[in-house]
């Protein structure tokens, strides 16, 4: 075989393999490599934003820059961080898990990936344009966005497209791989609780992701063809849009959460050592909140002088939504229950998700209750609520999923000492940065302000203080990446005592074929 030859048609090499790759592993790192840069980048806003509140006063940054950092990070930490990680895990995981050799479309794959780096490239790239970037919140309400948004909204409007449609095309991919690609005898109630959690996640996407592309081009339509869809004056209606958004809104912060269910059920298991408690109430209960994901919107939008009726339905309906939710959080705690507990980081991060989580939970069921809501909405107690399940929840299930399948990714064995201390300089940091906004909002401190009255001083300088000890102590968890991906310590066969499918309680050898590696016809012989 000539040399050239061997060059076109050999493994690709350097740039090319990357941006060419249709293999879901290289997909799943590039996702993940990609939302962590744009975890970085958030949080840098976030400290803008903390920075800002350390004291009464206008300290650091102009009223209206501080509006587009709140907005940017929101956008960002949503669409840039917690889903495409959470994609890339499904990426990585999926196909192993089911035993499929690779995603059912790989070419999609690697297009829905690629065209994420380009829509947040310019989507950033707003900040520096004539009149600065977005300013009117991560929920974008019209008019605020339209009538009297900056010049750069049309391209955050094409920047929100390309997003949704790197998500339809990655759900598009799940179910796919999922409905067609297990190994036999894999039926739907022996899949792990990963894949179903992003199987029921992937329907939710494929339904909220298109009323999301509709309200942005009815914004693009008011802005530049004369519409009026949510313009009074021209009779239409600023509530229609609450409607709209919240109608994917709401489906959508269930989006950033079910997969974090389906990893918590991975590591409870493995590291209390017993079988998951209740594996078919999770599979129900999780089917339950996306179903009741879809009729509970409007409890964001209280305050708007919705009829009486609608306010009870709406009410009730949310509240339901703690019963599924209840039964996973006592699902996890059975599981634990007179378990042979270790706590290894994993597991760390996974026990810190089930208090936190709750915590968030147990404020999302005071903001249901509709007449309190009118003391608690647009204050700095819906930003505790919102973080509490958004932060210790998503982010710290997706740090416990790094660390549980970093030795299966790079074959190498992290620094355990240092993940440790990345979690409980993490999980100290986020109680002090959010557990005093929730007395602030009591107290009627509202969001989105960059100044404040001085009975507020307080409060908020713990809260900055717990912001950049949580922000900086992700640099730990940078270091422990690289250093795990570039060597150290090989990962045995049995990395968490072999406890993922409970081989440690029946011995038996290993497989003879990985289907990664060929198989070793000495083994095939012993079996």
């Amino acid at each position: 075989m000539s040399a050239a030859h061997d060059h076109h048609h050999g493994p690709a090499k350097g740039i090319s393999r990357w941006l060419f790759t249709t293999n879901h592993k290289d997909i799943g790192s590039m996702y993940l490599w990609f939302s962590f840069a744009m975890f970085l980048l958030g949080g840098t806003f976030a400290l803008v934003i903390r920075a800002e509140l350390f004291q009464p006063g206008l300290q650091f940054v102009e009223p209206n820059f501080f509006n587009q950092m709140t907005t940017m990070h929101g956008l960002i930490m949503v669409f840039g961080a917690v889903m495409p990680a959470f994609v890339g895990l499904a990426n990585w995981m999926i196909p192993l898990m089911i035993g499929a050799p690779d995603m059912a479309l790989p070419r999609m794959n690697n297009w829905s990936f690629w065209i994420l780096p380009f829509a947040f490239a310019m989507m950033v790239s707003t900040l520096f344009m004539e009149g600065g970037g977005p300013n009117f919140g991560w929920t974008f309400y019209a008019p605020l966005s339209t009538t009297y948004g900056p010049p750069s909204t049309t391209f955050f409007i094409f920047a929100v497209h390309i997003l949704g449609a790197s998500s339809i095309m990655g759900a598009i991919n799940v179910i796919a791989t999922i409905l067609n690609m297990r190994a036999p005898g894999m039926t739907l109630m022996k899949m792990p609780l990963f894949v179903w959690t992003w199987l029921i996640t992937a329907y939710l996407l494929i339904a909220v992701m298109p009323v999301l592309a509709g309200v942005v081009t009815m914004m693009l339509f008011d802005i530049h063809f004369g519409t009026a869809f949510f313009d009074a004056a021209g009779g239409g209606d600023p509530v229609l849009f609450q409607h709209l958004f919240w109608f994917f809104g709401h489906p959508e912060v269930y989006i950033m959460i079910l997969p974090a269910f389906g990893i918590i059920s991975a590591i409870i298991p493995t590291f209390a050592r017993k079988r998951l408690f209740g594996y078919d109430s999770m599979v129900y209960a999780t089917a339950s909140i996306a179903f009741l994901s879809f009729i509970v919107w409007a409890h964001h939008m209280f305050t708007v002088g919705m009829p009486l009726a609608g306010q009870l339905f709406f009410m009730y309906a949310t509240m339901l939504i703690a019963v599924p939710t209840g039964v996973k959080v006592f699902n996890w705690v059975a599981t634990m229950f007179r378990g042979s507990m270790t706590f290894e980081t994993p597991m760390l991060f996974a026990i810190a998700f089930v208090v936190l989580f709750t915590i968030g939970g147990f404020t999302g069921v005071m903001l249901a209750i509709t007449p309190v809501d009118f003391q608690y909405h647009d204050t700095y107690f819906v930003v505790a609520h919102f973080h509490y399940v958004l932060v210790p929840g998503a982010v710290f299930s997706i740090m416990a999923a790094t660390y549980y399948w970093l030795p299966k990714w790079t074959g190498y064995m992290y620094d355990e000492t240092l993940g440790k201390l990345h979690f409980w300089l993490s999980f100290i940091g986020v109680n002090i940065l959010f557990f005093p906004q929730h007395f602030l909002g009591l107290a009627g401190m509202p969001r989105r302000i960059p100044d404040y009255a001085l009975q507020f001083a307080d409060f908020n300088w713990i809260s900055s203080v717990g912001g950049f000890l949580f922000g900086f102590s992700q640099l730990i968890l940078l270091f422990v990446i690289i250093k795990c991906v570039r060597g150290g310590k090989k990962a045995t066969a049995q990395v968490w005592e072999g406890a993922q499918g409970l081989e440690w309680t029946v011995p038996s050898p290993a497989p003879y074929h990985t289907f990664e590696t060929p198989p070793d016809p000495t083994l095939i012989k012993a079996q």
